[in-house]
């Protein structure tokens, strides 16, 4: 029998299915924004492990953690000198923080937040407040809510949304400083990969945080490699692809007042940075 037929058919095959996940996975941009066009500043050895990022008003400075030592860091964009930095509770896997009318909130991978008090003081502490829902949580991302006075959790993994193809998201009230154990809403992860034009069975969010001018909220997803536009109350509108040149492994992202974003990526493979992109509207 002539086995180059038969190869010959597998080899199409191959590469056809080869060419059509490149062309499944194009790569374009939210509007105002080119996602091909950042502003790279690099960081500091201590900061190769960044996981959280917020931007100060004046844009020249952002506060960061790594995901390892229980410390605030202020880096300032302009200068490559060493971070002021400020303990506020022992090493742990820290992954997100966020300013609000309490006060800075840092995030804990099993919903633990940490109100942090003092900042850069001798003196400063933490309160916990313990997420309450039993199972196996993982989080990663938190942002501001101010219509609600609230925060925000979007589940990385979560024991609750396995097999159902949901991603839930749970609000922490500043006023009371308590959880609710009911979503606060959900993402439909068919929903994404219909977007996305993709297979995909979880979504997995690395950062979050409202759109100052569109008042939508960006997702991002270093393990799905993607950036997923909502609404506030989770329908998802449009979805993103990463290229892995560019995005190492992004885990951080912050608005300016004026729409401009910035991307943190923890160092993977290559080395951290943080991506500005000018927002044009």
């Amino acid at each position: 029998m002539d086995l180059r037929f038969p190869v010959i058919l597998l080899l199409a095959f191959i590469s056809c299915n080869a060419f059509t996940d490149q062309q499944d996975k194009d790569y374009h941009s939210p509007k105002g924004y080119k996602l091909t066009e950042p502003q790279r500043f690099r960081v500091r050895e201590s900061m190769q492990e960044i996981s959280g990022i917020a931007l100060h008003p004046d844009e020249r400075h952002i506060y960061s953690i790594n995901d390892e030592q229980g410390k605030i860091f202020h880096i300032d964009l302009s200068h490559y000198e060493r971070y002021p930095e400020t303990k506020f509770d022992r090493s742990g896997d820290y992954e997100d923080l966020v300013y609000t009318p309490l006060g800075w909130l840092v995030l804990k991978s099993n919903g633990t937040l940490y109100q942090v008090q003092d900042i850069f003081t001798d003196s400063t502490s933490s309160v916990e407040y313990k997420f309450p829902k039993g199972g196996k949580q993982e989080f990663e991302s938190i942002y501001m809510d101010p219509a609600s006075n609230s925060v925000i959790l979007i589940c990385k993994s979560c024991e609750e949304d396995k097999k159902q193809g949901l991603t839930s998201a749970y609000r922490f009230h500043l006023d009371s400083r308590q959880f609710d154990e009911t979503p606060a809403y959900r993402l439909r992860v068919a929903d994404i990969a219909r977007l996305g034009n993709i297979k995909m069975n979880n979504f997995k969010p690395s950062a979050a945080a409202i759109h100052p001018i569109e008042h939508r909220l960006y997702i991002l997803s270093s393990v799905n490699m993607m950036l997923v536009i909502t609404r506030l109350d989770g329908q998802v509108q449009e979805v993103y692809h990463l290229k892995r040149s560019l995005f190492e492994q992004p885990e951080g992202l912050s608005f300016a007042a004026n729409g401009d974003m910035y991307i943190s990526n923890e160092a993977g493979d290559g080395t951290a940075d943080i991506l500005k992109f000018r927002y044009k509207p």
